[in-house]
């Protein structure tokens, strides 16, 4: 894929609209439309690397209500033009099509390989990769089984969606930044994954949400680790603009 000139491509991870609060979350909502409005006139692709919401179910009719505005906003870039990526995160394992059919974003449930011009990207969300993170990846297992899925959509919307959000703000294993702390290279998973996705082909950087810390570290002279960080306590995102990728703090005027 070429990149127009004067465009950029735009990341942005780890958002959890509706955590801890409705209040709370309208805040940052409108930081990140903010945010959005401001790229809006050069991005030419714009990737949300999983968890925009908190929670998330798409029952066959009913979709969780609440934060439409990024809705819309993100059904507005379609309209522009502006290629809209989604990866579904540990947040919204249930998400069927309706990013797709409602509002034309590109939907991934795996890490995927982009080039852009002769730069070489490896994106994903990044929840059960790597080593450890093995309750977590227990977890997944259960939740991505089709019978829980089906017993799940059995339960009314009104109290499964209830449900939901309370889970994914107890459960530690779903809130994605309960170990929000760095703690060395050798020791973040991440980082293991990617150096391993290295020795089998060469990406330029690697791009990753769900750990909830804005990071950039070199893998090797000519490869990067960047992760996005979030938009609860960083309010991170990272542009790259044909040349290289610049992880950058977002703030509301």
């Amino acid at each position: 894929m070429i990149i127009p000139p004067n465009k950029k491509i735009y990341f942005s991870s780890d958002h959890h609209f509706g955590a801890p609060d409705f209040s709370s979350s309208k805040h940052r909502e409108a930081s990140f439309l903010d945010w959005m409005n401001n790229i809006e006139s050069d991005a030419a692709h714009l990737f949300l690397v999983g968890d925009l919401f908190d929670f998330w179910f798409e029952y066959q009719k009913v979709v969780p209500k609440g934060f439409v505005r990024v809705l819309g906003k993100i059904a507005h870039f379609v309209d522009r033009g502006i290629q809209v990526h989604y990866f579904v995160g540990n947040h919204d394992l249930w998400m069927k099509d309706y990013f797709e059919i409602e509002i034309g974003a590109k939907v991934y449930r795996n890490p995927c390989d982009f080039t852009f011009g002769k730069t070489r990207f490896y994106i994903g969300h990044g929840d059960g990769l790597g080593p450890n993170d093995k309750g977590y990846k227990r977890l997944k297992k259960v939740f991505t089984n089709p019978l829980t899925k089906r017993l799940f959509q059995g339960l009314h919307p009104d109290l499964g969606i209830r449900l939901g959000n309370y889970f994914s703000q107890k459960n530690k294993l779903l809130s994605g930044n309960q170990e929000a702390q760095f703690f060395g290279n050798d020791k973040e998973w991440l980082v293991q994954y990617a150096q391993r996705k290295l020795t089998q082909q060469h990406r330029d950087y690697f791009i990753f949400g769900h750990r909830h810390l804005p990071l950039e570290i070199d893998l090797t002279p000519t490869s990067k680790y960047i992760n996005l960080g979030d938009w609860i306590t960083h309010f991170t995102y990272a542009e790259f603009d044909g040349a290289q990728v610049n992880l950058k703090e977002w703030k509301s005027k």
